[in-house]
């Protein structure tokens, strides 16, 4: 089982903890870590593009000329798609993009990100993390004392709204709560700070 420095929140190391072999400690799949965020980024369009059909475009009702003895192309409508200003053939309609992939296949990129951070260092662990009142200040103290710079996911057990509220408007910091950690947000942070709870929350789930 991997083991890691378990800290407080003003940095001092008091103690370590032994994470889950089954999460923390796979050989990561790339495939499927990439498949996983690929699927979360689909689910993220808009999907707003809209064209008109012929049927939709406003106009062209008449025919423009007779249809013979002008020795121009005969043409029914000024909407036809071949007309600058008509229809468009097959064009695009407002859709969703969102697709799924399988349960088994989430959690294995999930874990397989949570390992490779494991394996390069950048996951640190918490015994607790709490404010007594929403400050930025307080926050940024806690990043400084575990010398974390840059983009950092801040995982407590449940949603804490005084963390939420201290971490929020510090750039590049994303707190959650451990059930909503997915592959994207994990991989896009530099290091991942992750408190007691929150690591037998997510063992629970994915072990």
């Amino acid at each position: 089982m991997p083991k890691v420095a378990l800290y407080n929140a003003q940095g001092a190391q008091v103690g370590d903890i032994e994470l889950n072999d089954a999460v923390f400690g796979i050989e990561p799949n790339e495939s499927v870590v990439h498949e996983a965020v690929v699927m979360q980024m689909a689910s993220w369009r808009q999907g707003n593009s809209c064209t008109k059909s012929r049927g939709e475009v406003r106009g062209g009702g008449r025919k423009p000329w007779r249809q013979k003895g002008t020795g121009r192309a005969r043409v029914g409508t000024i909407r036809s798609p071949l007309w600058r200003g008509g229809a468009i053939i097959f064009g695009p309609k407002p859709r969703s993009y969102s697709y799924s992939i399988p349960k088994k296949k989430r959690r294995l990129a999930l874990c397989s990100v949570l390992s490779s951070k494991v394996a390069e260092n950048n996951i640190i662990v918490l015994d607790e993390l709490n404010f007594e009142a929403p400050k930025t200040k307080e926050m940024i103290k806690v990043l400084n004392a575990l010398n974390v710079e840059g983009k950092a996911l801040v995982v407590t057990g449940e949603v804490i709204d005084n963390v939420v509220l201290s971490a929020r408007n510090i750039p590049g910091v994303l707190p959650m709560a451990a059930e909503s950690v997915n592959v994207y947000d994990a991989l896009n942070a530099g290091k991942i700070i992750l408190t007691k709870d929150a690591v037998a929350k997510i063992e629970e789930v994915l072990a």
